[in-house]
């Protein structure tokens, strides 16, 4: 039995994706929303079966993948976000970069010798790697129109990842990869399922004309923290918003908190564009944090922590 296992947004999506091209066969997709990273203790895989997973963190999957490795399971493990320990076991393949400029799209790249690259761009652009989604795509000889289209689509498939529950998105991750599975070339895959790219762009562009409207809490030349209510459009334009802004104040860090329904808040944290360090240290001083070192999040910040958040965030970045 084989299992693929893979975070919900663009950089796991495109992951996946190469990997089930290069070798396609049966398995049981194991996803969810993007914060939903705890993926491991979902796999019931027994001895002698096969897990692949794309970009969740190790340090947060390391009970579980303990567990699989002492039952006797085959796992390959690709990601590149703060892994800790990397566990000594023949039965697992790690191949974990945390390298401020690469993604774990980038990282299965390497790994099938650029077989399936247009893919990798893809999903680099959808994790906000600009520059190396750009350079990947030297060799692929685009023109400047499909190499937008290729970043658009990146773009909407992350967005498409945040959300509180797969009912907040426009399409549960499982599906999409399932939609994808049979394009080697995602401009195929745009112009062959319509509908996928165009419910993307248009909640997209709706949402964001919802995000634009809102002014930061806290501003200045170093920090910029913004507050979203607990509303479907907020989870889901929060991470790529986040993206945004970074991209467009390549000096300046930024927080973002999405109030939940049930209290708190969920937190989307980008280091400068200039300076890719710090995110995860950040996050990882508080209950449910975690990411890499140019993005990271908290998955539910407990109010009374807002301002403890605010000054550790200023406290690193100001």
């Amino acid at each position: 039995m084989r299992f693929d296992v893979f975070n919900g947004d663009a950089d796991g999506l495109c992951a996946v994706q190469q990997f089930r091209l290069a070798f396609p066969a049966e398995s049981e997709l194991v996803t969810g929303v993007k914060r939903d990273i705890a993926l491991l203790k979902k796999v019931t895989a027994n001895n002698g079966d096969e897990v692949n997973v794309f970009d969740i963190s190790l340090d947060k999957n390391r009970e579980p993948l303990a567990s699989l490795l002492t039952l006797g399971v085959e796992v390959k493990y690709f990601d590149h976000h703060f892994a800790g320990e990397i566990p000594a076991d023949s039965k697992l393949d790690a191949y974990i970069d945390t390298t401020p400029d690469t993604c774990t799209s980038l990282i299965v790249d390497q790994f099938l010798n650029s077989r399936f690259r247009a893919w990798a761009v893809v999903g680099a652009f959808g994790d906000n790697f600009d520059d190396s989604a750009r350079r990947a795509a030297e060799p692929l000889g685009l023109k400047e129109d499909q190499l937008s289209l290729m970043r658009d689509l990146g773009i909407y498939l992350n967005y498409n990842g945040y959300g509180a529950t797969v009912e907040d998105l426009h399409f549960a991750p499982a599906e999409l990869s399932l939609r994808m599975a049979a394009f080697e070339d995602p401009l195929q895959f745009i112009e062959r399922e319509p509908d996928v790219f165009e419910t993307l762009r248009k909640g997209a562009v709706d949402d964001f004309a919802k995000a634009d409207t809102t002014e930061p809490a806290i501003v200045d030349d170093k920090v910029a923290v913004y507050l979203f209510p607990a509303e479907a459009w907020a989870r889901r334009v929060s991470g790529v918003f986040s993206n945004q802004l970074a991209s467009a104040n390549p000096d300046r860090a930024h927080a973002l908190l999405t109030e939940l329904p049930q209290g708190g808040y969920v937190v989307s944290v980008r280091a400068p564009l200039n300076k890719k360090s710090g995110a995860d240290d950040l996050c990882r001083q508080f209950p449910t944090g975690g990411g890499r070192k140019a993005a990271a999040g908290i998955n539910a910040l407990p109010a009374k922590m807002y301002d403890e958040f605010v000054a550790a965030f200023k406290a690193i970045y100001a």
